[in-house]
């Protein structure tokens, strides 16, 4: 077809969306009664981590913003989260730009889908992930998290001293490796691979490339909407094409490359497990064998009906999906945790000495013998002090600190603590029209003062030692009127104040949401994550940088908010833009258990 003719399909298509846009523009709700600043929505993203909190801290728990189509609602209160995620999670749905474009980028996975058939695959989808296969699967990443640590050793002088090292692309392949064995049932073996392979460094930059493409989102729906997927492949082609030479659609091409990357291999693998499947070869297997916990969701949906059964495009969205979100949100997790223990050595020293004293406790490590963190899964996970640094971080750092949902009728939210007004008068209620955008700030609900202390924007493990059992998920109980299960009401619980609790599946933190949109796999995620601090802790000290370029500039590491948290190293040291972690990395020495 001539390139005039395609050009003025895109032209049009242009138009169509600026049309649309000012149609919805105009069809937003506007005059929402809550106090908030003149700022935006996108100075929460411009503002950083400290702008998210502050506003919350100086507003309260429900926030006015001007957005983008009319008025949205910044929300941190733990009774309007409950109504939001859990209660009426049937009223606050994801937003359509959301789907879509995660449709487009990962296929028809969990995070791609609403009503019916994201239930349906939830609820095959779960029990994968049961304490019983965490088990199972923990010997898989006990393994990778050792390749991890030798891998870094490699790198390190004989001598003991330390060297430079920026760790976020091994920490990046060291979760792609645990996803691909550990779930997927395949081999990976990115630690192994040249530093520029090509898989890996695609799983590790489409989840920066997604954060950079946010507002592009409305567009996408326009075109998946009004056009064909002949014309829709047109279009990609044309705004793709070499010859436009910006940065941005640079970009562009480089996402495209990225997605036919990620989807290639997943193709191979879904290809070669289903054969696996149609030749019996896993199903005559003893259960105890089969180790992936893809083998065990392919099993559950052989035997399903044909009413609950996944098609095969469902099934490679969830592949693609779970090293999206394993990969992503792992390894920043990770990243976050062993910069953190770099800035407070004590604290890394204490957590070394807890490991060693718990492999000496359970016969898996003799003095002197430091070569493995190999611990059972029930000593693994219940170490205080380990437990305390994974559950600090992921609350003062959640890897995803916003998600937006968009009401599809009129609603009133509750309010556990009251709010100004437009006029500046206390509500305890708010008014919300049919197709209002509610932002959910995870990051201002676990770091609620109110509900986490007067300290709760300082990272402390220890305040984890002192308290009980978490409240239990259970979601369907109404938030504020909780019955601490096993728990003096004399004894003070995290997170939980006069019976209040955020909504949760994970120690009272939102980190992994709650209802049915919340985190299937945050058991794995935090199992990896103390397996891989526990084996490199044992070996490996980390401090922050301290050697200064010709400049005389040491390199200092900025915590970049772009919908993920994105390391970098500020300028002048840095270019500010490029992602990593750079740490002073040296072999363990007897006195680095001391604390």
């Amino acid at each position: 077809m001539p390139l005039p003719v395609v050009q003025f399909c895109v032209i049009g298509s242009f138009f169509l969306v600026l049309y649309k846009a000012l149609i919805s523009l105009l069809r937003r709700p506007h005059g929402i009664d809550l106090d908030g600043p003149n700022g935006s929505v996108i100075k929460l993203f411009e503002g950083g981590m400290d702008y998210c909190v502050n506003l919350s801290e100086q507003y309260g728990g429900a926030v006015r913003l001007n957005g983008p189509y009319g008025d949205t609602v910044y929300v941190s209160d733990p009774r309007a989260l409950h109504h939001i995620v859990v209660k009426d999670q049937h009223i606050f749905e994801e937003l359509e730009d959301f789907i879509v474009s995660n449709k487009l980028v990962f296929g028809e996975g969990l995070i791609s889908t609403n009503g019916e058939q994201h239930r349906r695959q939830r609820k095959l989808i779960s029990p994968v992930f049961s304490t019983s296969n965490m088990r199972r699967v923990l010997s898989t990443v006990h393994h990778i998290a050792d390749r991890l640590a030798s891998t870094l050793t490699a790198k390190l002088p004989t001598d003991g001293s330390h060297s430079e090292l920026d760790v976020l692309p091994w920490f990046s392949r060291c979760a792609l490796d645990s996803i691909c064995n550990g779930v997927l049932g395949y081999s990976s073996n990115s630690l192994s691979a040249a530093e520029d392979d090509v898989y890996a460094e695609a799983v590790r930059s489409v989840g920066f490339l997604i954060g950079k493409f946010c507002l592009l989102r409305p567009f996408v729906v326009i075109v998946a909407h009004y056009c064909s997927p002949y014309w829709a492949r047109k279009v990609l082609d044309l705004v793709t094409a070499p010859w436009i030479p910006t940065k941005f659609m640079r970009d562009i091409r480089e996402m495209r490359r990225i997605i036919e990357t990620m989807d290639c291999a997943s193709r191979k693998v879904f290809a070669e497990k289903k054969a696996s499947m149609e030749a019996d070869d896993m199903l005559c297997r003893d259960g105890d064998s089969i180790l992936s916990m893809m083998d065990i969701m392919l099993k559950a949906n052989t035997v399903s009906s044909n009413v609950t059964r996944l098609t095969d495009a469902e099934l490679l969205g969830q592949m693609n999906v779970m090293i999206f979100a394993g990969v992503d949100t792992t390894t920043s997790a990770i990243a976050r945790c062993i910069y953190l223990l770099a800035q407070n050595p004590s604290v890394q020293a204490r957590l070394r000495s807890e490991i060693s004293d718990a492999m000496k406790s359970s016969g898996y490590q003799k003095d002197g013998d430091i070569s493995s963190a190999e611990l059972p899964y029930d000593v693994l996970m219940s170490l205080p002090f380990l437990d305390g640094v994974v559950k600090e971080t992921f609350r003062l750092y959640p890897s995803l600190p916003l998600m937006v949902r968009t009401a599809t009728k009129a609603t009133t939210l509750p309010l556990h603590f009251p709010v100004r007004s437009r006029s500046g008068e206390p509500t305890s209620t708010i008014a919300i029209p049919k197709g209002t955008q509610v932002i959910i700030s995870i990051l201002a609900a676990n770091r609620h003062q109110g509900m986490w202390g007067a300290d709760a924007n300082e990272w402390r493990p220890e305040r984890w030692l002192s308290s009980p059992l978490a409240v239990p998920p259970d979601m369907d109980t109404p938030v504020g009127r909780e019955d601490v299960t096993s728990t003096p009401r004399s004894t003070p619980v995290l997170g939980v104040k006069d019976g209040v609790h955020f909504p949760s599946v994970y120690s009272n933190m939102m980190t992994f949401l709650a209802g049915g949109r919340s985190c299937i796999g945050f058991k794995f995620a935090e199992m990896q994550m103390k397996q891989v601090l526990a084996t490199l802790v044992l070996r490996l000290h980390f401090s922050l940088p301290t050697q200064r370029n010709a400049q005389g500039h040491v390199k200092e590491i900025q915590w970049k908010f772009k919908g993920f948290h994105i390391p970098v190293v500020k300028t002048p040291a840095g270019d500010g833009v490029t992602p990593q972690v750079p740490l002073n990395v040296r072999l363990v020495r007897t006195d680095d258990f001391a604390w």
